[in-house]
């Protein structure tokens, strides 16, 4: 930071009143009115990590979301950096590694490789739901740290795979529900914990959107050997993952849910279009929620209500919009943002990197991710049942 003193000399207002015979010298070196000097490091900074020591990642997968949102990610990040991009087109990756100075690059033909790669730590799976267990597997075995994007995988049983590949090899596994270091969520989960709403009493969350099956980042979606499942592993584990968040002391005792698919829509042959369901919760209260791929605009919306007050969030779970309205028993209501939704990126690689560099659990383990799933498999199996209860 520039520090700037007055020396005594000049001021602006005499200078500017010294006529057209004055001048200021400069050329001795001595300024006349203000001199720049240096100031010592005060207290103790949080300061990036030098890229050197940075934890050092490769990304796999370079579709849409990778590039637009992982990727631009490092920019900010303090203790990450990317060194290496995995992808089946190698004129893509070359591309966007002359764009983030990246000049490693593997071949789905030669992933494996990265396990002599010594300047790969970390390594960030950003395929569709159908591949995350075999690459998430592959990687491990390698010896690489795993971060593998939401939904963890297309089976609880692969989920379970995945953490045993964890645990036989010492590396870390987490998922990457994001929304658990984006800073209104964040806040949110904060003022439950403090009892600004009183003791909890109802949570909701509804996200949904309209796949469009001409456009490839949906079209894989719509196909079970890909996505997994519909539109609850993709877009209503947001609400899910989300609500649980909120209430991390309660635990789901059974479940119920029906599918809201329309009927003759072309686009759920293989996966269903919309869910809606309700857990039970051990402390009495019910979580309920609803995903679909049939709404349209975009929805993303979470509520919490309490004994003194309810927070509603909308949009809640998106990459740059999230917003928080707050009604207390005798208050207006207020809306405010508590932090840049954008910083979600950067923390949770950052949160990934310390996690893996000193073999302490990350904040979304790989049991969570497991956890989703079953819960969502259990949903599956009540819907096929028209909405029978499905203990836990």
């Amino acid at each position: 930071m520039r520090d700037v003193r007055n020396t005594g000399g000049v001021s602006r207002r005499r200078a500017l009143g010294m006529g057209v015979g004055a001048s200021l010298s400069f050329g001795s070196g001595k300024a006349l009115a203000q001199q720049a000097i240096g100031q010592p490091l005060i207290g103790n900074p949080a300061l990036p990590e030098v890229p050197q020591s940075r934890m050092r990642w490769a990304i796999v997968g370079l579709g849409t979301f990778a590039v637009g949102q992982v990727i631009p990610g490092f920019a900010s990040a303090r203790h990450s950096r990317m060194t290496a991009f995995v992808s089946g087109n190698r004129a893509k990756a070359e591309e966007l590694g002359s764009r983030y100075g990246v000049s490693q690059f593997f071949g789905y033909n030669n992933y494996d490789d990265i396990g002599d790669a010594d300047d790969i730590d970390c390594v960030y799976i950003v395929l569709p739901v159908g591949l995350h267990a075999e690459y998430t597997i592959r990687a491990l075995e390698a010896g690489k740290h795993v971060l593998c994007e939401k939904p963890m995988a297309s089976t609880s049983a692969e989920c379970e795979a995945m953490i045993a590949a964890a645990r036989a090899n010492d590396r870390r596994l987490g998922v990457a529900y994001r929304v658990h270091f984006e800073p209104n969520n964040v806040h949110v989960r904060d003022r439950i914990a403090n009892g600004d709403l009183g003791t909890m009493r109802f949570v909701s969350g509804d996200h949904g959107f309209d796949a469009n099956p001409d456009w490839p980042p949906h079209k894989w979606r719509l196909e079970k050997e890909l996505g997994g499942g519909g539109s609850m592993y993709d877009i209503g584990i947001y609400g899910l993952n989300t609500s649980l968040m909120m209430v991390p002391d309660d635990t789901p005792v059974s479940v119920s849910a029906v599918y809201s698919t329309p009927e003759g829509d072309p686009r759920f042959t293989e996966v269903e279009g919309g869910l809606e369901y309700r857990l039970r919760m051990a402390s009495g209260i019910s979580l309920s929620g609803s995903s679909s791929y049939c709404w349209n605009p975009y929805v993303s919306r979470q509520r919490y209500f309490g004994s003194e007050g309810s927070i509603e969030m909308q949009p809640a779970t998106t990459y740059y919009d999230n917003t928080i309205r707050l009604e207390e028993a005798g208050k207006p209501p207020s809306e405010y943002i508590a932090g840049n939704p954008i910083d979600q990126f950067a923390a949770q690689l950052d949160g990934f990197s310390q996690a893996a560099r000193s073999s302490t659990e990350h904040r979304t383990p790989g049991e969570m991710g497991l956890r989703d799933i079953r819960l969502i498999e259990a949903m599956y199996r009540s819907a096929d049942q028209d909405g029978a209860v499905v203990r836990l």
